[in-house]
């Protein structure tokens, strides 16, 4: 997999490390079977952060790993790891054969403030964009109040304020903020 953002380099096939990062030493790639059982404890970790944006029954949720042994399967689950341990993943579902919906992004907040969110969203992107899809949707928690600036520094954009945020793909879709 071939990267186009400043913050990420090719170390491997399947892998991509950070760097240019306030903290060294994470990693990004596609998800393997053994780092599946890690997943929800994450998005539970995660979820402690939209407390009072979010019901409390969503904050309980957590994906099955069947859920998750599909799109790794299927390489739409990517991981990002400190050496060896899942610290975070984003997960993409198809909404149709040629719509991906960007599902879920967690990052575990002991490892929050670091890009590795940021990187999480643009490897899915890149992915969205290499695979020649048009668009890249996804929901999110609109009252809380990083999350529409995050995903519109990322590129995305809120069409007539309904839930759903889109990315348009292409060869200039991923490009840094400006300055």
């Amino acid at each position: 997999m071939e990267t186009k953002s400043a913050e990420t380099r090719q170390s491997s096939p399947d892998s991509i490390e950070l760097r240019d990062l306030a903290t060294r030493g994470y990693s990004i790639g596609a998800a393997q079977a053994e780092q599946i059982p890690a997943l929800p404890a994450i998005e539970l970790a995660a979820a402690r952060l939209l407390r009072g944006y979010a019901p409390e029954s969503v904050l309980a949720e957590t994906t099955d790993e069947r859920t998750f042994a599909d799109a790794a399967r299927d390489g739409r689950l990517w991981v990002v790891s400190a050496g060896n341990t899942p610290v975070g993943f984003a997960l993409v579902k198809m909404l149709a054969h040629d719509l991906p919906h960007l599902e879920e992004i967690d990052v575990d907040p002991s490892h929050g403030r670091r890009g590795l969110g940021t990187a999480l969203v643009k490897s899915v992107c890149e992915w969205a964009t290499d695979s020649g899809y048009a668009v890249l949707t996804l929901t999110t928690f609109r009252t809380a109040p990083w999350n529409l600036p995050f995903y519109a520094r990322m590129g995305f954009v809120e069409p007539h304020r309904r839930a759903v945020m889109g990315y348009r793909c292409g060869p200039t879709a991923i490009r840094e903020p400006r300055r």
